[in-house]
Order: C-alpha cells, then structure tokens, then sequence
C-alpha cells in the first residue's frame, strides 16, 4: 500500500511538471537599441504583444551593430534597428528571412544653450559638424557602432572632418543614447542623439537643440526576422508574429500617439506599408 501511494506521489509530481512545461509560453529573444529603450516606446509596445501573441518577450537593448552581431551568431529571433545600411548588408549576406520598415523620428543635434560653436541656424548637420570642428568644442560620441553612431561618423566624412585624434573629440563607448547624454549635459559637450530619447529625458538634461527638422538626419527603425534556414534554434514563426505585430493597423495607430500625451508630440511617425526586403 505505502509502495503505491509513493509511485501515486511521484506521478502526480511528474505530471505537475510537465503539465507546467507544456504550459510555459513560448519565449522570444528581441535584440534592439537602447534608443527605443530609453525613450519608453518598448515599455508600451511588449507588453501589447506578449498579451496578443502568448509569447514572452526577453529584449535586449544595445547599439544596432551590436545587435547585428548577435543576429550574425543566431542568438537572438528578431531585430528592431536603425541602421538601414547595415541591414541591408545583413539581408544580402543571408542573415535575415524579411525586413519591414515601422517608423522613423530623426536624428537632432544637441549641445550646451550657449551654443560656443554657433550650430543654431546651421542649414544641416554638415555645417553644423563643420562649426563644431572649427570651434574646437567638445564633443561626446557614443564610439559604439551604433546606428546613431554610425550616422554621426557619415557626417563627419560629408563635412571633411576626422576628429579621432582632436582632443574636443570625446568617447563614451557602450552608454547608450540616455546615459551618453547625460555625460555630454555634464561635460556640457554637443552630440548626436535621436528625438525621442532626448525628449523622454528632456526635463533632466540642460542640453537644447540646436538642429532639427533635416531631412538629411532621418532616422529610420527597421524589424528584420532572422533566417531560421541559417540557424535553426531562431524561432521564426515568434519572430514574423513579432514583425506581423509591428507592422498591424492597431501597433501602427499606438506608435503615431506615442509621445501626445507626455511631450505634446508624437515621438515617431509610423511607417508600416513602406517595401519590404526578403532575404536570399
């Protein structure tokens, strides 16, 4: 009798176990940038998802080429980035199944509201990058392949400048977008920075804009699936539920508000409908 009662135990433990294995929801690995992070977007957006789709999001926040890199090795099932060139690049080695434009803000110039370097009333980024260089004023670069990064390096090169070995010309390699600019409020240096993120952080930073509304500083997001052919433990069918997601109506309209009610503006304007790249 003691025998049955303990085999009667152990199968029901058993059962418990695996019963809350079959249960467990599906896990998906989102790789994107620490803009999209600290502006408060993904704060809004994951949880939507994770209650549509059952699966549970594991988001990780890094510069673009960083998360680029984790797609390159399969570790991670979807990307949300902002490096146009470097997914295209990505999509023609065969790292990525689709790619879908979502949204887009633009890129802004800040700097201390003395402005030493006269950037306000610049007519885009490459004179405004010139003054800077010209100036001699500090600059603070994120350093971290990053898809704002990468952005402020192709202004550098338009405006005829390297700054590597200027000593105005600083680094704060892997802070992200938020803490970058708080090190450059500190130093009361200029920067890069994407809207949204300064925006989020506005009220704590003393920095201003002195650029805005250049059509030569968009700054375009990206969902790209990665190719489960190429690394099989992707999950794929998470991943386009992900990108199905981003791209609906409903996702859409809740990216276009973002922002309204906190700043008075929205902080991205939704793309979705926009052509969609396939992978090879």
């Amino acid at each position: 009798m003691l025998f049955r009662l303990i085999t009667f135990t152990v199968a029901l433990a058993l059962g418990g176990l695996l019963s809350t294995a079959l249960a467990s929801p599906p896990g998906l690995l989102l790789a994107t940038t620490t803009s999209l992070q600290d502006s408060g977007l993904l704060d809004v957006l994951i949880p939507l998802f994770e209650k549509e789709s059952g699966y549970v999001v594991k988001t990780v926040a890094f510069g673009s080429g960083q998360a680029m890199k984790m797609a390159r090795k399969g570790e991670v099932d979807v990307l949300l980035v902002h490096s146009p060139e470097a997914v295209n690049r990505f999509m023609a080695e065969g790292g990525g199944s689709a790619s879908q434009p979502v949204m887009h803000n633009e890129f802004v110039v800040v700097g201390p509201a003395s402005d030493p370097a006269r950037v306000r009333g610049s007519r885009n980024g490459i004179e405004a990058f010139r003054k800077i260089a010209a100036g001699k004023a500090p600059f603070l670069s994120r350093h971290d392949d990053s898809g704002t990064h990468v952005r402020e390096m192709e202004l550098w090169k338009a405006a005829g400048v390297s700054p590597h070995d200027r000593k105005w010309y600083q680094r704060t390699t892997g802070l992200g977008m938020g803490q970058t600019l708080f090190v450059a409020d500190e130093r009361k240096a200029y920067t890069l920075s994407d809207r949204a993120t300064y925006l989020a952080l506005k009220k704590k930073l003393e920095l201003v804009i002195l650029l805005e509304g250049n059509p030569g500083l968009l700054n375009s997001y990206q969902v790209v699936q990665v190719n489960a052919a190429r690394w099989p433990r992707v999950n794929a069918a998470g991943a386009k539920a992900f990108a199905d997601f981003m791209a609906s109506q409903k996702t859409q309209r809740v990216i276009a508000g973002f922002g309204m009610e906190r700043f008075g503006q929205p902080l991205f304007v939704p793309d979705a409908g926009e052509k969609q790249g396939e992978g090879n």
